[in-house]
């Protein structure tokens, strides 16, 4: 399968990666700003794994420049793509009352103007059958518990919802499914960053199992679902 991931440089987006890599036959471009880290995660499923391609494609997606490229660098990989996985997100945890228009500005830029901005980038390389996973957040699941310091994440991972449900809605008639995964805690650099000191109810490695396991099969059962994937009680 061809296969694009965001976020690839760390946590889940990361792991992911290597997970897809580990089959055989499988192509990946991995997506990231990072390209120190995108180089170390090539070296690692190249040193572990055989059959399968990582190309890393260094992007900042809050760049409207650099994500109109984007087509051209993939053809150069890819004639079609069969799983696009938006896993790139940024969290800023920090009281509302102090929240910036830049915050907000780049809050939704990173975890919803970019998924909007690349699939639209990327219509010409979807086929019938693709699929298309959207990397939400329990935090944006309607009627879940909320945590304080996170209304503007919170918020772009609810607009990111809705905006899966209508991409669905759009695109059906090309036979396209397009599904959102709704993730608990996971403990990544992001998640430590943002709760110093405490503890994801799962690692990265494992939240990534379940996703690879959902892009990969899902898509033929199900389009345009919210689904919350969290061991407490939404």
């Amino acid at each position: 399968m061809n296969v694009i991931i965001t976020g690839a440089s760390k946590g889940i987006g990361y792991e992911t990666v290597k997970i897809f890599a580990s089959n055989p036959g499988n192509n990946i471009i991995a997506i990231a700003r990072n390209l120190e880290l995108l180089d170390k995660l090539r070296s690692e499923c190249s040193s572990k794994q055989a059959g399968s391609e990582v190309t890393i494609l260094p992007c900042d997606l809050m760049d409207e420049g650099q994500i109109k490229k984007l087509p051209v660098r993939i053809r150069e990989f890819f004639s079609s793509v069969d799983i696009l996985i938006n896993c790139a997100g940024l969290l800023v945890n920090s009281a509302f009352e102090k929240f910036t228009p830049e915050d907000f500005d780049r809050i939704f830029s990173v975890n919803v103007k970019s998924v909007f901005r690349l699939i639209q980038e990327l219509m010409p390389f979807f086929k019938p059958g693709s699929h298309i996973v959207n990397i939400g957040s329990m935090g944006g699941f309607q009627g879940s518990s909320k945590f304080r310091g996170l209304s503007l994440y919170s918020a772009s991972k609810g607009a990111l919802a809705v905006l899966t449900e209508c991409m669905a809605e759009e695109l059906k008639d090309k036979e396209i499914t397009v599904n959102c995964l709704a993730l608990g805690s996971a403990q990544t650099e992001m998640f430590s960053k943002a709760f110093p000191g405490s503890k994801a109810m799962l690692p990265a490695s494992q939240m990534a199992e379940f996703i690879a396991d959902f892009a990969s099969v899902s898509g033929k059962f199900m389009n345009g679902k919210i689904i919350p994937v969290s061991l407490g009680t939404p």
